[in-house]
This record gives C-alpha cells, sequence and structure tokens, in this order.
C-alpha cells in the first residue's frame, strides 16, 4: 500500500492510495480523494476486505497514516501484520513502487483531469484493463487475475 499526489487542470491537489497484491500483482483497489486521513483509510481497507478478505500481512511505509493510532488498532483488530519499511528504503516495497510508476505513465501523466470522478472512472477502466488483460513478464505473461485464478 502507498500514496501518491497530483493535481486537477485547477490545480486541486488530490492523492490516491494504492492497495495491490505482492502474490499476483492484482489491483486490489485504488482510493482517490483530496484528503487521505488514517480514518479513510482503515474504511477503505474495510471495503476492500468486504471483496479479497483481510490480509494476513500488510507493507507500508511510516507516513503518517501509517503509523496512527487509528491505522495500528485497526490493524491489530483484524490480525494484521504490519510490515513497516525501514525509512528512506523504498525499495523495500519495490511491488508498489514498480506499480505507482505504471499507474503514474498510464494515467496520471496521460490525462488533464478536471474532477475527480473523471480521475475515478479513469482509474477504474484502467483497473480493469491491468488486472484482466495487461499480462506481466514476472506472472510468467500471464495476468493478475489469470495467475490468482492458476494457483
Amino acid at each position: 500500500m502507498d500514496f501518491m499526489s497530483d493535481s486537477l487542470h485547477n490545480k486541486v491537489r488530490f492523492r490516491t492510495f494504492n492497495v495491490i497484491d505482492d502474490f499476483n500483482r492484482e489491483v486490489l483497489g485504488i482510493d482517490i480523494a483530496t484528503s487521505m486521513p488514517s480514518l479513510r483509510v482503515v474504511r477503505y481497507l474495510d471495503q476492500l476486505a468486504e471483496w479479497h478478505g483481510y490480509s494476513e500481512k500488510i507493507r507500508v511505509d511510516n507516513g503518517s497514516e501509517f503509523t496512527s493510532e487509528v491505522f495500528v488498532n485497526w490493524a491489530k483488530a483484524h490480525s494484521i501484520i504490519i510490515d513497516y519499511i525501514k525509512p528512506g528504503c523504498p525499495y523495500q516495497n519495490a511491488y508498489i513502487e514498480r506499480f505507482n510508476r505504471t499507474y503514474r505513465d498510464d494515467v496520471l501523466d496521460c490525462y488533464i483531469f478536471n474532477n475527480l470522478n473523471e480521475v475515478k472512472q479513469i482509474t477504474e477502466d484502467w483497473i480493469e484493463l491491468y488486472n484482466n488483460e495487461q499480462p506481466h513478464d514476472s506472472l510468467n505473461d500471464m495476468t493478475p487475475f489469470e495467475y490468482r485464478n492458476a494457483a
């Protein structure tokens, strides 16, 4: 899990909260908003858990959203181990960093967004392609969906 930032054409900043499955590189979800406090993060993770179940372990950086009491207590309540990377060592979370670059190249840098609904719709369409139609070298040229179903 990781955050990214960008802006709309009117310079309003927004953030994305990107969640992927390291095992099969599947995008579990991307939440998009102008503000991403810890309460919003855990609500979104609860939403994702309705579809995918709760993870046993999550890898995150040491950002305030992930070190907050709200987040730590949420993880404990769901028996989730938080695997914090060392500060200044993004390579320890290489899968999400690689994913962030792909999302930036394919979506955020390709469009001039007028509003958050546009960002959300284009992102949802792109996630569908990424998970179901885009093969990955690291998955023996299978899509994340194919790899998950073959496992």
